[in-house]
């Protein structure tokens, strides 16, 4: 046993529980067909670069139908159903995800790369959640605050990332269904299979032809559901740089839109914090899903007079992180989502080296196929440095010091995004006091990563507008009976 580090047999989860087809279609209208042009894709497992399955690859095309068979059912079925039928729709749903947990947490693992720990214990019980959340709202819509007769936008394309790729279907379908919408939604290329398992998932729940309709492709087919003439809503997650685009597509037409795009997050560890308690949300805060998260803490503020003891044992607990096989139950890092990720992190780490700041790697053996990062910190670090003002979405934590709260808002504020913060201390006056002035959408106090169907989740200015989850998450997908209460919403 290395010091500080206990020696763990082997405990893989079973990839039995997945059947893996070899090739994969669209779901449109109901069913799985061909693309009209017969292109495809490979995804393949970020683990051991292995190929998991072929994917369609849709075209223009192969969007308008499915856009087509959307409106088709939001005009005949979906649009006119009850709220009460359309929440029993829903409840099924979630009650065939939670039956079919295992299957989908293994698969989410194989395809994305994040340990089995975390598809298991917190990506599919989340996505559960979601259904089960808004399944409840469906027949409620009219008490939600927004006007006495709130309608349904229509036809919502959708188009989510591959850092969390079922639970940002969750996040979009769930309350686009409740609210009497239908989808037209596109996976990341990365990451589909789960969604095209929630596919199969929708045939099994009888869920009528058309409401839900999954696209598979890269950005081409983004871009063709974000412009097509017949959606009424984009709700799209992922970069800064791709939402600044469709928010230049969408302007000017009758489109709605929400965007959830990056972050770099500020997680402040004040001298009366409980260190322990914190350092486990620190490193949960950046390593978590191998920092491949939007609202990640990626940049760590520490009160000068602890840094030293945080520092220290920041680095004890990370030389215990166990790297490794994403469907081993111990593994605590897995592996980086592709091949262009694993090299952003890199080159950004590179730079923040370069620029003056000091590089500390947790000691693993990395294995030898698929894509792998050491938890990595930088200390050393100025507000100048690149890896303190870019999203580098990968492990790697950049460490800043300050000495009043003051100088802690300051810092950070400092940075063209606003999507999360958290706030470590024992006074509650003082996590008040700090949210209050905090420019993110969401501030944790004493925790991190903590989320809720119930709670509202977005940013500030780079890192998008609108909300998803809770009662306001509902506002993005309906047309309200009164616009002033809307507003207020």
């Amino acid at each position: 046993m290395s010091a500080g580090k206990f020696e763990y047999a082997p405990a893989p989860e079973s990839r039995s529980v997945v059947d893996l087809r070899s090739s994969y279609g669209l779901f449109v209208g109901g069913e799985f067909v061909p693309t009209a042009d017969g292109r495809m894709f490979k995804t393949v497992s970020p683990a051991t670069e292995e190929v998991l399955a072929e994917v369609t690859e849709a075209g223009t095309e192969d969007v308008d139908r499915a856009v087509r068979a959307a409106r088709t059912a939001f005009d005949s079925v979906w649009g006119p159903m009850s709220g009460r039928d359309r929440g029993k729709f829903l409840f099924r749903i979630a009650r065939l995800i939670q039956e079919r947990a295992r299957e989908l947490a293994v698969l989410e693992s194989l395809d994305n790369g994040k340990p089995i720990r975390e598809s298991r214990d917190v990506d599919i019980p989340l996505v559960a959640a979601h259904f089960f959340y808004y399944a409840g709202w469906a027949d409620k819509l009219e008490y939600a605050g927004f006007g006495a007769d709130p309608r349904p936008v229509g036809v919502a394309g959708q188009v989510i990332p591959w850092n969390f790729p079922l639970l940002m279907l969750a996040w979009k379908i769930a309350p686009a269904l409740a609210c009497g919408n239908t989808v037209v939604l596109k996976p990341a290329e990365t990451t589909p299979l789960t969604a095209l398992l929630f596919a199969e998932i929708c045939q099994q729940a009888d869920l009528p032809p058309g409401v839900v309709n999954i696209v598979t492709g890269a950005g081409a087919t983004g871009q063709a559901i974000v412009e097509h003439e017949g959606v009424d809503k984009v709700a799209f997650t992922g970069s800064t740089e791709v939402g600044k685009a469709i928010a230049r597509s969408v302007a000017g037409t009758h489109k709605l839109v929400t965007l959830e795009l990056g972050g770099k997050a500020a997680n402040v560890v004040f001298d009366d914090a409980p260190l322990d308690q914190a350092v486990e949300g620190i490193v949960n805060g950046i390593f978590f899903n191998q920092g491949h998260v939007c609202c990640a803490g990626s940049r760590l503020l520490v009160q000068e007079n602890v840094y030293d003891e945080v520092l220290d044992r920041l680095k004890r607990r990370m030389a215990t992180l166990r790297v490794g096989d994403p469907l081993d139950k111990n593994t605590d890092v897995g592996a980086i989502n592709s091949a262009e990720q694993l090299r952003r992190i890199a080159t950004l780490s590179e730079v923040g080296e370069a620029e003056g700041a000091e590089r500390w790697s947790a000691p693993c053996e990395l294995p030898d196929r698929g894509y792998w990062f050491a938890p990595t910190i930088f200390t050393g670090v100025t507000q100048a440095h690149r890896i303190a003002r870019e999203e580098i979405f990968g492990p790697v934590l950049s460490i800043l010091t300050f000495r009043t709260p003051a100088e802690a808002v300051e810092k950070a504020n400092n940075t063209p995004y606003g999507l999360s913060a958290g706030v470590w201390t024992e006074k509650g006056s003082r996590i008040l006091w700090m949210a209050d002035r905090l420019r993110a959408g969401v501030v944790w106090a004493n925790t991190f990563n903590r989320f809720d169907p119930t709670s509202p989740f977005g940013g500030y200015k780079e890192s998008g507008h609108g909300r998803e989850g809770g009662r306001h998450g509902l506002a993005a997908y309906l047309r309200a009976g009164n616009p002033k209460e809307a507003a207020r919403a």
